[in-house]
């Protein structure tokens, strides 16, 4: 569920029992008191890729001890474009490093993106 305040654009977003704010910079008119929206997005596809490839490697017994994912959003011949950057910390042979490169790609909001997923708005009655 998202919220907004009763002033600018600062958003509460709560799922489950965690709370999030997102909000625009000062440039932009919000108060800079959270991540914007592109931001939280940028940052789920971040942490999911993480996520993933942390799994797959501790089901594997890869000696993985951390993993950086760096993210940057711009536009490409007037398409959205984001360029995910790996960086993974442990002993890790070149073959097992291009194989996490490859299980990121199968993270749940990686092919949420790349699926064309369609997204449905509605009014809640009156």
């Amino acid at each position: 569920m998202v919220e907004s305040g009763a002033s600018g654009y600062v958003q509460t977003i709560a799922i489950g029992p965690h709370r999030l704010t997102a909000d625009e910079p000062a440039v932009a008119g919000g108060a800079d008191e959270g991540p914007n929206p592109p931001e939280l997005l940028l940052a789920a596809l971040g942490a999911c890729k993480g996520m993933t490839v942390s799994l797959y490697a501790e089901r594997k017994q890869w000696p993985l001890h951390a993993v950086r994912v760096t993210l940057v959003r711009s536009q490409a011949e007037g398409a959205e474009q984001i360029d995910v950057t790996l960086s993974f910390v442990g002993e890790l042979s070149e073959e097992q490093r291009r194989r996490l490169l490859e299980i990121a790609e199968h993270c749940p909001v990686h092919r949420m993106l790349t699926s064309g997923v369609g997204i449905r708005s509605s009014l809640e009655p009156a």
